[in-house]
C-alpha cells in the first residue's frame, strides 16, 4: 500500500469515528427534542428547577474548592518528598478512586462515615450524640472530594515536576525559605492549571449521577441529573426531561466555553532536561508536615477501601459465588466492559491518528484545522451531554419501536464507550504525539507502514499507554450505573444495577459482598494499568 493511499485510509477512519460519535450524540438530542410532544407545556425555571439547578451549583462548586483546598499541600508533600517507602502505592491509591464504581465508593463512605459507620460509633464511645450523618449535601461533598482531591493531586504534581530542575538549584543556593518557594516558584505551576482542574471537577460533580442518587437523601438534594431520571423511570414525563436535559447542555456548555478562555496551554520554560533533586523538604519541620499531609490523604482515601474489604469480607461470599444473579450480572458486566473499552480506544487511536496525519501536511488549511479541531472537541462531548442525557434521548428514541429492553445492550455499550473518550484520550494523545515524531519520518523514509510499522514501530513503545487507556476505560464500564439505571431489567442485570437493587432492598451483605467483588476487579485493573511505571513517572504522567 503506498504512504498516500495509507494516509487517505487513516483519515477515512478517524472521520468515521467522528462521525459516529457526532451521529450518536445527534439522534439523542433530536430525540429528546422531537418527542416533547409540542414542546414542553409547564413554566420553563418553576420552583422544581430552580432548586434542582441552584442545589446542582452548589454542590459543585463546593466540592470543587474543597477537593483543590486538599490537594494542593498533598501535591506539595508529594513532590518534596520524592523518595520514601510505599511512595509508588500511595499513588497508585490515589488512582484507584479514578476507577472505582461510584457505587462501591458510597458504599465505602457509608460505612466510615455512616450512622452505624467506624467514626461516629467513635464519637458515640467518647459520649458525643451528634453523628455525622452521610447523607444529603454532606455526604455528596464527602464523595466527590474523595473521588476528585486524589485526581487535582495528580494533576498539580505533574505540573510541579515540569518545573525545570535549575530553578531547585537557584532555589538552594539562595537558601529561599519555603513560603517563599511556595509563593515564586510552586504556585504559578499549580495557578496555571488551577482552571483547568477546577473546571474538569465542576463538571464532573454537576453531572454526578451515581453518587447524589445514593446519598442524596430525598428529593432535597437532587441534581438536575437525577432529576431526569426521575423524570423519565418514575414520573414518565418526557417534556420534563427534555427541559432538565436542554438546561443541563446549556450550563456544561457555558463552562466548557469558558474554560476554553480561561486555560491556555501552560508555556514551557526553557531547561537542559537533566533530573535535580530538591533540598527544601529535608528539614525536620518539612518532613513533620508534609506526612501529615500524607497521612491524612492516606487515611482519608484509604479508610473507604479498608471499609470496603471488610464488610465484604464479612458477607457470604461462598453463597454469592453461587448465585446464579450474580453469574450473569458478572458475564453481563464483562461483556459490555470489553466491548466499550475496545470501541472507546479503537476510536480515540483512529482519531488521535487522523489528526496527526492531517495537521502534518505541508499547507494545512482552513478544513484540515477545522476537521482536527472537532476531532479533539468530540473526545470531550460527554462532559457537554452526559450519559444520562444520552440515555433519555435514546429511550426516547427507542420507545415506539416496542421493548426498550431490547436494545439496552447496544446502546448502554455505546454510552460507556463515549464515557471513555475523554479520559482514553488524555492517556493516548501525548503518548502518541511523542511517538509521531520520533518515528514518522524515519518509517516514511525506509517505507515501512501498514501492519509491519504497526507491528515492529508501533506497538512495542505504545503497548503501556494503550493497556493503560483499555483496563481504565474497563472500570470505568464496570462501575456504570447512568446508563443501566434507565435501560436495566431482569434481562440485563449488570454488577452495579445487582449492588443497587440489593441496596434498595435492603439485604445490605449481600451489597457489601458484591461491592468487594467490583473494588477487587477495579484494583485489579488500576494495578495492570499502572504496570512497570515507577514512583516518580507515575507522578508526571497524571
Amino acid at each position: 500500500m503506498s504512504a498516500a493511499a495509507e494516509k487517505r485510509m487513516t483519515i477515512a477512519a478517524g472521520a468515521f469515528g467522528l462521525g459516529g460519535i457526532l451521529l450518536f450524540v445527534a439522534l439523542a438530542v433530536v430525540a429528546l427534542l422531537a418527542q416533547s410532544g409540542g414542546g414542553y407545556t409547564g413554566a420553563p425555571f418553576d420552583a422544581y428547577v430552580w432548586r434542582v439547578t441552584r442545589f446542582t451549583l452548589l454542590q459543585a462548586s463546593l466540592s470543587t474548592i474543597l477537593s483543590i483546598l486538599f490537594a494542593v499541600p498533598v501535591a506539595r508533600a508529594l513532590a518534596r518528598q520524592a523518595r520514601f517507602p510505599g511512595r509508588i502505592w500511595l499513588l497508585r491509591l490515589m488512582a484507584l478512586p479514578l476507577g472505582l464504581p461510584a457505587l462501591v465508593a458510597a458504599l465505602g463512605l457509608i460505612e466510615v462515615w455512616g450512622r452505624q459507620g467506624f467514626l461516629n460509633s467513635a464519637l458515640v464511645a467518647i459520649g458525643l450524640n451528634g453523628p455525622i450523618s452521610i447523607y444529603g449535601l454532606v455526604g455528596i461533598l464527602l464523595a466527590h472530594v474523595f473521588f476528585n482531591m486524589p485526581l487535582a493531586a495528580r494533576l498539580m504534581l505533574a505540573g510541579i515536576e515540569r518545573i525545570p530542575g535549575e530553578y531547585w538549584r537557584t532555589v538552594a543556593n539562595l537558601g529561599m525559605p519555603s513560603a517563599a518557594i511556595f509563593r515564586f516558584i510552586e504556585w504559578p505551576a499549580i495557578r496555571g492549571l488551577l482552571p483547568g482542574i477546577a473546571g474538569l471537577i465542576f463538571m464532573l460533580c454537576a453531572t454526578s449521577f451515581t453518587l447524589v442518587l445514593t446519598l442524596g437523601g430525598g428529593p432535597a438534594a437532587s441534581t438536575i441529573e437525577v432529576a431526569i431520571y426521575q423524570a423519565l423511570r418514575f414520573d414518565f414525563d418526557p417534556p420534563r426531561a427534555i427541559a432538565l436535559s436542554g438546561l443541563q447542555i446549556a450550563l456544561t456548555g457555558a463552562l466548557l466555553l469558558v474554560l476554553k478562555v480561561l486555560a491556555p496551554p501552560p508555556p514551557e520554560s526553557e531547561t537542559t532536561g537533566k533530573a535535580m533533586r530538591r533540598f527544601d523538604g529535608l528539614s525536620g519541620r518539612s518532613r513533620l508536615a508534609d506526612g501529615l499531609w500524607l497521612v491524612l490523604a492516606l487515611v482519608f482515601v484509604g479508610l473507604p477501601f479498608a471499609a470496603i474489604a471488610y464488610s465484604g469480607l464479612q458477607a457470604d461470599l461462598p453463597r454469592l459465588a453461587r448465585d446464579a444473579a450474580v453469574h450473569r450480572a458478572f458475564a453481563t458486566s464483562g461483556a459490555i466492559a470489553l466491548l466499550s473499552a475496545a470501541i472507546s480506544v479503537g476510536a480515540t487511536a483512529m482519531m488521535i491518528r487522523a489528526q496527526q496525519v492531517t495537521l502534518r501536511r505541508r499547507q494545512v488549511g482552513a478544513a484540515a484545522r477545522g476537521f482536527s479541531g472537532m476531532i479533539g472537541a468530540s473526545t470531550s462531548l460527554v462532559l457537554l451531554v452526559p450519559p444520562v442525557v444520552l440515555g433519555a434521548g435514546w429511550f426516547l428514541l427507542l420507545r415506539p419501536f416496542g421493548d426498550v429492553a431490547r436494545f439496552a445492550p447496544a446502546v448502554v455499550i455505546a454510552i460507556n464507550a463515549l464515557m471513555a473518550l475523554p479520559f482514553v484520550h488524555r492517556v493516548l494523545a501525548p503518548a502518541m504525539a511523542t511517538h509521531a515524531a520520533r518515528t514518522d519520518r524515519l518509517a516514511a523514509s525506509l517505507g515501512i507502514a501498514g501492519f509491519h510499522r504497526l507491528r515492529w514501530i508501533d506497538w512495542p513503545p505504545l503497548r503501556k499507554p494503550f493497556l493503560m487507556a483499555f483496563s481504565f476505560a474497563m472500570a470505568l464500564s464496570l462501575g456504570d450505573l447512568g446508563a443501566v439505571a434507565l435501560f436495566g431489567s431482569q434481562d440485563m442485570t449488570t454488577l452495579p444495577w445487582l449492588l443497587y437493587s440489593r441496596m434498595g432492598s435492603y439485604r445490605t451483605a449481600d451489597a457489601a459482598g458484591l461491592s468487594l467483588l467490583l473494588g477487587l476487579i477495579c484494583l485489579i485493573l488500576t494495578v495492570l494499568g499502572t504496570a512497570g511505571e515507577d514512583g516518580v513517572r507515575e507522578g508526571r504522567d497524571a
